[in-house]
């Protein structure tokens, strides 16, 4: 079972937040507080990180867990590498997932050689990792175009600093965009609402989240997010909140 720390209205619609690739339940903090007075808010662990540190499943099996640590039928709002995950879980266990939201997330990589690359990729830097530290990683991760708008908040940067370099490499090579199946061709099977964020900055995940929408059809919209780069969680935290609320609020409906 995965790590969750829950907070908000007990018996309240039910909210999971999904974060990603080296972060904690920590990155969530302003968006739990700001959905906690409406939701019971879980945020999840997910493996080779924070309190779920030692789990070591596969890209599948990492999706399912999420879905027991979500505690039944929910919205489940996942970021960057959560969100892949998260669209996971709807696919293979829909009735777990009440709606979907998907920020700054992928279906994957869909050519062949270009997945090969990235596992290649992703294998080279688990191994970096894994012979330095975290800290160290964690600064030369943080320093990449993709989070220049990013500026991590204390309590976060150290949850971040304190994971562990083989959780963080174990997660590089097994839930890496490389190493998943590509599900693009299963979009078309979703059955519940999906909002795909990105933020305005970010014209690599505004492009997949608008190719993603022609593919889902009509159960699908998306939304950017003013003033955010990738990591719209982080940057735009009060807007971020008002999504998932909104796609929350809207699933208690149906």
């Amino acid at each position: 079972m995965l790590h969750t720390v829950r907070t908000g209205v007990a018996g309240g619609p039910r909210v999971v937040l999904v974060h990603g690739f080296t972060q904690t339940h920590r990155s969530w903090d302003e968006v739990a507080d700001a959905l906690g007075d409406r939701f019971d808010v879980v945020c999840v662990e997910l493996p080779g990180h924070g309190g779920s540190g030692a789990a070591r499943p596969g890209f599948m099996e990492a999706a399912a867990a999420i879905g027991q640590a979500g505690g039944g039928p929910a919205t489940y709002a996942g970021y960057s590498m959560g969100g892949r995950l998260c669209l996971r879980l709807a696919l293979d266990h829909p009735h777990l997932v009440q709606s979907l939201v998907l920020v700054g997330a992928s279906p994957g990589i869909a050519d062949a050689e270009a997945r090969d690359e990235r596992r290649r990729s992703d294998a080279r830097l688990a191994t970096d990792l894994e012979g330095g530290d975290t800290k160290t990683f964690l600064e030369g991760w943080l320093a990449r175009p993709l989070f220049e708008t990013t500026t991590p908040r204390p309590a976060d940067l150290a949850a971040r600093r304190a994971n562990s370099a083989a959780g963080l490499a174990y997660a590089l090579r097994t839930l890496g965009t490389g190493s998943q199946d590509p599900l693009w061709d299963r979009l078309g099977e979703l059955a519940p609402p999906v909002l795909l964020a990105a933020g305005e900055h970010d014209a690599k995940f505004r492009g997949i989240a608008a190719a993603m929408a022609d593919r889902i059809g009509p159960a699908a919209r998306t939304e950017w997010v003013e003033g955010a780069g990738h990591a719209v969680p982080l940057d735009r935290p009060g807007a971020c909140a008002a999504l998932i609320a909104g796609a929350a609020s809207h699933a208690a409906t149906r």
